[in-house]
């Protein structure tokens, strides 16, 4: 599921690439890289608070243009793993990194990247381990992954998405 959020949030992006990097099924590490928009260091910290949004605009689903808004589970990724959030807008001489450590800014600051966005989920449930018990197999969640990834693609034949598993690129599709 947080898989399937974060790229979500990529594509809505406006990107046209995505690489998704996963270890251990994505239980050790989950990260999606985009070319999208990015976001300002305002809009970061925007993206990483709670809030409730509504993909009804004026209550007409045909209106309905994204898969939802940027960033609406990064908080509650973020309260259950370390998520460390990097983007740069194309006009912007510099990115900006937010480092969450299961609910807790530990860093942040100007960092170098390309225009885009890179979210990095690790330790998930670490500190949950009521929750991290109800997690599969690694190769169960795995097969999860590239099923949301393949499932994706499909509806976005568009866009160039890749996905590594550990040190192995599994798929690599050109829109």
């Amino acid at each position: 599921s947080a898989l399937k959020e974060l790229v979500e949030n990529a594509i809505d992006s406006g990107a046209t690439r995505i690489a998704v990097r996963i270890d251990d099924g994505g239980l050790a590490r989950i990260e999606v890289t985009d070319d999208g928009c990015g976001m300002s260091p305002e809009e970061m910290a925007l993206a990483l608070e709670r809030h409730a949004t509504s993909k009804l605009p004026d209550d007409a689903i045909e209106q309905v243009a994204t898969l939802g808004f940027r960033g609406e589970a990064l908080p509650s990724i973020a309260s259950v793993a370390r998520l460390t959030l990097e983007s740069r807008k194309a006009d912007a001489a510099e990115g900006w990194r937010r480092v969450v450590d299961h609910g807790a800014v530990i860093a942040e600051g100007p960092f170098a990247l390309p225009p885009g966005t890179r979210v990095r989920v690790e330790d998930l449930f670490g500190r949950v381990p009521a929750r991290r018990k109800f997690l599969r197999s690694p190769r169960s969640e795995y097969a999860a992954c590239l099923d949301v990834i393949r499932r994706l693609a499909m509806a976005r034949p568009d866009m160039a998405i890749s996905l590594d598993h550990g040190d192995r690129r599994i798929l690599a599709l050109q829109g």
